[in-house]
């Protein structure tokens, strides 16, 4: 594809961090605060979060106990550190007790969107629920915590493009991605703590379908290595540009990589291949129903 015009250091510069939660709050606050500080030392606008970046239990029980309310003690801190820094914040996951707490017992998988002044912009609550038995990964079964959200946050300006929000799972239903980029999002998140035998079969190939389907930058924010006894994650935190190329992948371990968002080259790969005016809805019909 044809290079845009913009010269690299003019573009918005995004930081995607990749951590290790464990079950300890404390440890992985310091841990990502220390992500953040290094993304904005290095200029980034946004630094993108993984899923359950606030902590990883070892069971639903503790999951339960260890969660806050957005406007607890943990957001608190991370909206001082997003003010601090003038940086904007994406959280990819963060286990909240939503206002049906007491009711339910359960909580939700919200991914939490901050500005430079540490206000809260926007919230998803994650809608496909990780529910599934893969040989060799043990079972996952998400809902035995947590309530699945019912509606899409629309996209959200922010100094790096319009960002479409969802987390992990979510990546697996091409739809969501879809209605995101119709409603304008020209960046897609999948922010993840994705399991070691699923990783490396479907990630990236799962990030870059998503990228090149939806004409959209995509930043995942991964979880890596191994959280307690029973629990490990693949890491391979990644930005793919709109022609499904990686164009910035974190090595092993934890760390940090950086990504220029050229929006000028989006808007040219949409009118060289200009799928969106050429789709047929009137063909498709429901393609949420299940398989007969």
């Amino acid at each position: 594809m044809a290079e845009s015009s913009s010269t690299s250091w003019e573009l918005p510069l995004v930081a995607v961090c990749q951590v290790t939660s464990t079950p300890n709050k404390q440890e992985n606050f310091k841990a990502c605060a220390g992500l953040v500080l290094e993304a904005a030392r290095l200029g980034a606008c946004l630094a993108f979060l993984p899923e359950a970046f606030d902590f990883i239990a070892r069971n639903p029980a503790e999951t339960l106990q260890l969660s806050e309310p957005l406007d607890g003690d943990l957001l608190g801190r991370y909206s001082q550190l997003a003010r601090e820094c003038g940086i904007w914040l994406s959280l990819g996951g963060f286990h909240e007790r939503g206002q049906d707490w007491e009711q339910t017992q359960k909580i939700y998988n919200c991914h939490v969107l901050l500005d430079n002044k540490g206000l809260v912009v926007a919230s998803y609550r994650k809608t496909h629920l990780c529910d599934v038995e893969i040989p060799g990964q043990g079972p996952m079964r998400e809902s035995n915590s947590t309530r699945p959200g019912i509606t899409l946050e629309p996209p959200i300006s922010t100094p790096a493009g319009k960002v479409g929000l969802a987390i992990c799972y979510d990546m697996r239903f091409p739809e969501l991605s879809l209605k995101l980029a119709q409603a304008g999002a020209e960046i897609l998140t999948y922010p993840s703590a994705f399991g070691s035998v699923t990783g490396p079969a479907h990630w990236e190939v799962l990030l870059r379908a998503r990228a090149i389907e939806s004409q959209c930058y995509v930043i995942a924010a991964a979880q890596c290595g191994r959280h307690h006894e029973t629990r490990a994650s693949y890491g391979h935190s990644m930005v793919v540009d709109p022609w499904g190329t990686v164009v910035a992948c974190c090595s092993e371990g934890p760390g940090l990589c950086l990504a220029r968002i050229d929006l000028n080259f989006l808007q040219q790969m949409r009118q060289h291949l200009p799928v969106f005016q050429h789709r047929r809805p009137d063909l498709y019909g429901n393609l949420g129903q299940p398989l007969s």
